[in-house]
């Protein structure tokens, strides 16, 4: 098979980046394409507006919602330590193993998957003429060869680049023409305008509410959004899907909180980033992991995870601010004397922009001006469900919900 290979960021994927999906497979040069969403670019080290696991599922829902055939997303940069530079990727992606297992899992015929393979990186035509200052460029076309995409508006001298490529690095490239508008995803972002934005990246990007204010960081120390995006990628290798977009959703939504109510946003949003960090360990594991937090406080099933989550932060991340791992441990029951942060993981938890279990605007109104109000709303729509199915509150529960006059 001819394989071409799209990297980029895509934050946000856009109508851009799927003509040149679409173009590279009209073109004839290769017969599928793989998309690569970065984690670590080396000209975007920290500097994406979304953290890599976003921008890895808004593709793949993208390209699953558009039908596009022949065209799969992978995850390959998120089993590389540190830079996620071309030449790296590269030389993993290529290998026999993984190609073969990478084509097989997205239902490729095994016979097809086994046989000899032949790599085109896919760019455009602008950065073209760049290529030959990139890192370790002779060792990428021992790779792969380059499939660059005449670009409409682009007055790079393609010949020219080409041929000093050829010439400098004994590579092979070829040309394609793109068929479809330039944009891009800077613009899109700055402009606030998403029309551009194919419908299955609009329909992510409105259920996380992301490209909004509450996710510009605004306020957060260098540090923190660091850490934010490493610990992303890190749950990676722990979560689902569903659940790591939701942990950092509550990451997003605690800072804003914290913003509002006069808390530490850098807290507030690694807290709220981490608290499902344990969720889907072993449960044997999560109880161990809870033990050593709390002891024998939390031993039901739903709920170990909490504390087991601050253990799991602790003893993997090294993050010892207890204010930080209270926040996580507490986040699904909330306690007697609560702090602030405590209360903004807790009621985020709850009220993050994809939830849809019960009509939450209410609740999301009031958490604009009213912290305690809101969390005792949150906590009688808990009791409501645990009285519907027939649960008993935990003590801390009930103590918290005494220390918020619900309780006589």
């Amino acid at each position: 098979m001819k394989i071409g290979i799209y990297g980029g960021s895509f934050d946000p994927v856009h109508n851009g980046h799927i003509a040149m999906i679409k173009s590279a497979l009209k073109s004839g040069f290769i017969d599928c394409v793989i998309v690569i969403p970065s984690v670590r670019n080396n000209f975007k080290l920290y500097a994406n507006k979304l953290p890599p696991p976003y921008r890895l599922y808004m593709m793949k829902e993208t390209i699953d919602g558009l039908g596009i055939k022949n065209c799969y997303v992978s995850d390959i940069e998120y089993g590389i330590e540190g830079v996620s530079y071309t030449a790296v990727v590269l030389s993993k992606l290529t290998s026999d193993e993984y190609i073969r297992d990478f084509l097989i899992s997205n239902d490729v015929k095994k016979k097809k998957a086994e046989e000899h393979h032949e790599f085109f990186w896919i760019m455009g035509s602008d950065t073209l003429g760049t290529f030959e200052t990139w890192y370790k460029p002779g060792e990428i076309l021992k790779y792969a060869s380059l499939l660059a995409a005449m670009r409409p508006g682009d007055d790079t001298d393609v010949d020219k680049a080409a041929a000093s490529i050829r010439k400098n690095l004994g590579g092979k490239v070829e040309v394609f023409r793109l068929d479809g508008i330039c944009c891009s995803s800077s613009e899109i972002t700055r402009s606030g305008d998403f029309s551009l934005v194919p419908e299955p990246a609009c329909e992510f990007i409105k259920r996380h509410a992301l490209y909004t204010e509450n996710t510009r960081l605004e306020g957060i120390s260098d540090t923190a959004r660091k850490q934010f995006f490493d610990y992303a990628t890190w749950m990676y290798k722990y979560l689902g899907a569903k659940r790591l977009l939701h942990t950092l959703n509550v990451g997003y939504l605690s800072a804003h909180l914290a913003d509002v109510f006069g808390c530490d946003k850098d807290k507030a949003l690694i807290a709220g980033a981490l608290h499902d960090c344990a969720k889907e360990l072993p449960v044997d594991q999560q109880l161990e992991m809870a033990k050593r937090y709390t002891g024998d406080l939390f031993t039901e099933k739903k709920i170990i995870h909490s504390s087991a989550g601050a253990t799991f932060a602790k003893e993997e991340l090294g993050i010892e601010d207890k204010e930080i791992l209270d926040a996580i441990c507490y986040h699904t029951t909330g306690r007697g004397g609560m702090s602030v942060l405590e209360k903004i993981v807790y009621l985020a938890d709850k009220i993050e922009p994809s939830r849809n279990y019960m009509d939450l605007g209410p609740i999301r109104e009031t958490a604009e001006h009213d912290l305690d109000e809101a969390v005792r709303m949150t906590a009688a729509a808990v009791r409501n469900k645990f009285i519907s199915q027939g649960r008993e509150m935990h003590p801390v529960t009930m103590a918290m919900m005494s220390e918020l006059g619900m309780i006589n």
